[in-house]
């Protein structure tokens, strides 16, 4: 069926049930998660107003998503995930009531803040792999530019929504209250997920093992140029831009009149700026190539935290702010759709974990450094040297890695047939080996064939090792040697082929001589067995 305007608008994904009650749902959740962080950050500049202590709530908050990102995106990667995603919400209701029973006990310290901070970061950690792995499952491919930029819409509406009813709490009733509000709306998402009718199909091969499934989330990604490149950027920008949010507090403070309003005035600023810019995105997508778009997110970035080091003018800073929320959804829409793309529903949740753990990694680590930088010299100076160098950075990264371009064609393919035996062998490592018949006029091109895409290829679904043979006294048969950690991780690599799988066999198999196919012999490594 054509593609209609219909389909391709930026609204289209809500016309769906599923997505529309889902994406409630996440802008619920992302309300709570804002309150929860106006409310540690400014009561963190009540117990003290050192700008590291300051700066470490961002880095708690964060550091989690980078420490159990992985393993959460290979839970969710195996798990029925509606019930994975329903326990992320119980646990941070969990944790909100513990922050405000403290807060109401008068028992709050700074160290204490920033435990329970990271307590909450946990739950965040848990909960995003999981809801970025359903997205794809509930809109058309088509859909899902608009369906990740709704997304950043709920995130920025929720930036606006959530530090205006923290702000008026705090101003009105105390911290505490933020807290207790936080702990009953995430109690709310969790009915609203348990009403979803989403049917679990457990694999027939079983659940992966963790340790397994994380080293081949890991190999996938390493594998993969495409990835690579969008998480280094990605990494770029929030490591620097970070440090505009983990020192917003101090400047609203520093400002004439500032004060806890102040704060919240320029957080709804900075939402504001996101979703308005969501409108413009499609067209922007089609008018620059991935790489310019980045670079001038990242610009439009710096603008904005030098304008915000340098002024204490209210009235100067909120469209600074709006400026910085557009460049924010800017760059971290496009590069959510880059990696969307290039990851396969088999390692979706572990793929975009990974992309999380960049995020958040750089982040926490950004803002600990910018923070440090401030203590040392002055909160001014700290956000005009990250505004420098993070335009700088993203140049270099588009000039020394620049995108190819190309995206493999990552549809599900089953059409090789799993090998078939009468009992499961013992545990141990399996090897695969190949054996093809080249012209030696054409070795070099077949070697640098193999040794390229066909090795990643390997590796990507989950091979423990690859190595390509040549026969010393046959010069024309090479042998490719493939070792699965296991027989039924053999198997799992046969649901794993895509249409860019398919057709990098195709080429392989153009250089390969005579009628009979290449001959494919498997054996049990004995030396792995494990004996009694």
């Amino acid at each position: 069926m054509p593609r209609t305007d219909d389909d391709l608008s930026p609204l289209a994904p809500l016309r769906l049930p599923v997505f529309r009650m889902l994406w409630t749902t996440w802008l619920m959740a992302n309300v709570c998660m804002w309150m929860s962080d106006v409310a540690a950050a400014w009561m963190m500049t009540s117990l003290t107003t050192t700008p590291l202590w300051v700066a470490l709530v961002q880095t708690a908050s964060t550091l989690p998503v980078f420490l159990l990102g992985l393993p959460s995106g290979a839970l969710a990667d195996s798990l029925d995930r509606k019930r994975y995603f329903l326990v992320t919400q119980l646990w941070i209701a969990v944790v909100a009531s513990i922050l405000s029973v403290f807060v109401f006990l008068d028992v709050m310290s700074p160290a204490l803040l920033l435990a329970l901070t990271f307590a909450n970061g946990i739950g965040l950690a848990m909960r995003w792999p999981v809801f970025s792995a359903i997205v794809p499952e509930l809109v058309p491919r088509t859909q899902l530019p608009a369906a990740l930029a709704l997304n950043g819409v709920s995130m920025n509406a929720s930036r606006i929504i959530g530090p205006l009813v923290a702000g008026a709490l705090i101003a009105s009733a105390g911290s505490a209250w933020v807290f207790l509000l936080n702990a009953v709306l995430s109690l709310v998402a969790a009915v609203i997920i348990s009403r979803w009718k989403r049917e679990h199909i457990p694999h027939p091969l079983g659940r992966e093992r963790l340790g397994s499934a994380m080293r081949v989330g890991l190999q996938y990604v390493a594998q993969s140029y495409h990835l690579k490149g969008v998480l280094l950027r990605i990494s770029i920008f929030f490591f620097h831009s970070t440090a505009l949010m983990a020192l917003l507090a101090l400047l609203a403070r520093g400002m004439q009149g500032g004060g806890a309003g102040t704060f919240t005035l320029l957080l709804a600023a900075m939402g504001a700026g996101a979703i308005a810019s969501t409108a413009f995105l499609p067209g922007l997508r089609r008018r620059y190539p991935r790489d310019g778009l980045i670079l001038r997110g990242a610009a439009l970035q710096a603008a904005a935290m030098a304008t915000m080091a340098w002024t204490d003018l209210v009235w100067v800073a909120v469209p600074a702010m709006f400026l910085g929320g557009a460049a924010w959804i800017t760059t971290a829409n496009t590069l959510s759709v880059s990696i969307q793309m290039g990851l396969p529903d088999w390692v979706r949740a572990r793929g975009m974990s990974i992309y999380q753990m960049a995020i958040m990694g750089a982040s926490a680590t950004g803002a600990a450094i910018w923070g440090q930088v401030a203590t040392w010299t002055s909160v001014p100076v700290s956000l005009a040297i990250a505004a420098a160098t993070g335009l700088l950075a993203m140049f270099l990264a588009n000039r020394l890695l620049p995108d190819a371009g190309m995206e493999d064609d990552l549809t599900p393919k089953r059409i090789f047939p799993a090998p078939q035996i009468h009992a499961p062998p013992p545990q141990g490592h399996v090897m695969v080996t190949i054996d093809y018949r080249i012209d030696p006029a054409r070795a070099a091109d077949f070697r640098e064939l193999m040794l390229g895409e066909g090795r990643r290829s390997r590796l990507r679904h989950g091979a423990l090792s690859w190595e390509l043979l040549h026969d010393i006294h046959e010069p024309s048969r090479f042998v490719e040697v493939i070792v699965d950690e296991s027989w039924t991780d053999h198997l799992r690599r046969f649901d794993r082929v895509t249409a860019a799988d398919v057709a990098l066999r195709d080429r392989k198999l153009a250089f390969h001589l005579g009628d009979e196919p290449p001959r494919v012999t498997r054996s049990l490594m004995e030396t792995t067995v494990k004996t009694p």
